[in-house]
């Protein structure tokens, strides 16, 4: 089932690029956000996750520019905000800039030998931004299949997830994993995706009926390139010293709970802290699939619960703003289970609940968040969509 206000979306994006270009677009595109349900930093250090691709998305209009020019134009109408750049000059991001994740993406295809002419394209959200729902995996794979559908190029969707985590690594400056582009393009409705970052297998479990994801957004914005990269260098450290210990340790992937404890002492105690977190994560992601094909929807949102109490206690990526949220969670009617999404310092917390009370929940999280700490925060109400496609 589409969002309420996808075709009302779809009106406005070739509307405004019209508005804007003078033509009609040549190729519509969409890719959804994410949520992260299960497994947190996991997708770096080899391991699992569960996530859900989500019902809001960014869409992209596109139709080539005047190729004697070589000079691309890119709107945002949302703020209508706009971008000219040459194909030619490319070589410097402007730090802080959204479209660095458009020219990113033209440098990963120019580097593959994928020409990509001039154009004009509009681009139209409802990810929240900088909110640990991978507004810019969305922009992204969006714009990704957009620029291929004008190039004639058809990818696997295997290379278009690298081409985007490329982007990031190589361009942005972040060290992300592939989970925000596994998920926007493997969604499926009424699933979550599983995801293994060591084979890149990828299957979908179903998520048991009679439930729904509340998303609660902090309101507290992050800039992860930092804190990220911190985190990554703590959980290389870790494998660094594990592998004295355990001959072919090559990821935390490769370490048992139980030999991680053993090697305390050997390690340093931050990097075992961030180790003990993703550890942990990888072997809740197995009993949470498990207890989802079961239909323990109990067990699962405990689950949640516990990899919250390791975000804030072991990897120290959630917030005061989110455990209080979480915290008030845990006394609301529907409520399974809730933690931290996304990279963290900030941006949202995700909580499953009863679907017959996600409204008075929403309703409630927010009242009594803002009556115990006088600020506001958003809230809604998600369901599992599809992954990336071509509209047009």
């Amino acid at each position: 089932m589409q969002h309420p206000t996808y075709h009302s979306q779809l009106t406005q994006l070739r509307d405004g690029f019209t508005a804007c270009f003078g033509t009609a677009p040549a190729h519509v595109t969409r890719a959804p956000g994410r949520l992260e349900i299960l497994g947190n930093h996991t997708d770096y250090n080899a391991g699992t996750v569960l996530s859900v691709a989500v019902d809001r998305a960014m869409f992209v209009a596109i139709a080539p520019a005047d190729p004697a020019k070589r000079n691309c134009q890119v709107v945002d109408l949302h703020d209508h905000s706009r971008r000219e750049f040459s194909l030619a000059d490319l070589a410097h991001p402007r730090k802080g800039d959204w479209a660095n994740y458009i020219k990113g993406l033209l440098v990963e295809l120019q580097q593959r030998g994928i020409a990509v002419p001039p154009f004009s394209a509009a681009l139209l959200g409802e990810v929240p931004l900088s909110a640990g729902m991978s507004s810019s995996a969305a922009l992204e794979m969006a714009m990704l299949l957009a620029l291929t559908q004008l190039c004639g190029v058809e990818l696997p969707w295997l290379d278009c997830a690298k081409i985007g985590q490329a982007c990031e690594n190589n361009y942005i400056g972040a060290r992300t994993g592939l989970l925000d582009q596994f998920s926007s393009l493997r969604g499926k409705q009424g699933c979550l995706i599983y995801s293994d970052f060591r084979s890149y297998e990828v299957s979908t479990v179903p998520i048991p009926a009679g439930t729904a994801f509340v998303v609660a957004n902090s309101m507290v914005k992050h800039n992860l390139s930092q804190e990220y990269n911190e985190r990554r260098q703590s959980c290389e450290e870790a494998v660094a010293a594990l592998a004295k210990i355990y001959p072919g340790v090559s990821a935390l992937r490769d370490v048992s709970w139980g030999q991680l404890l053993a090697a305390r002492q050997q390690l340093a105690p931050l990097p075992f802290r961030r180790a003990l977190h993703v550890v942990g994560e990888i072997t809740r992601v197995e009993k949470g699939r498990l207890a989802l094909q079961q239909g323990d929807v109990e067990q699962f949102g405990q689950l949640l619960l516990e990899s919250q109490q390791s975000s804030e206690e072991n990897f120290e990526n959630s917030c005061p703003e989110i455990d209080a949220l979480v915290a008030i969670g845990r006394g609301l009617p529907g409520h399974l289970g809730a933690r931290i999404s996304g990279g963290g310092f900030g941006g949202i917390c995700v909580h499953l609940v009863r679907a017959e009370q996600a409204e008075e929940y929403l309703a409630a999280l927010q009242k009594i968040y803002h009556e115990r700490s006088g600020r506001k925060i958003s809230a809604m109400i998600c369901q599992a969509s599809a992954g990336a496609s071509c509209l047009d």
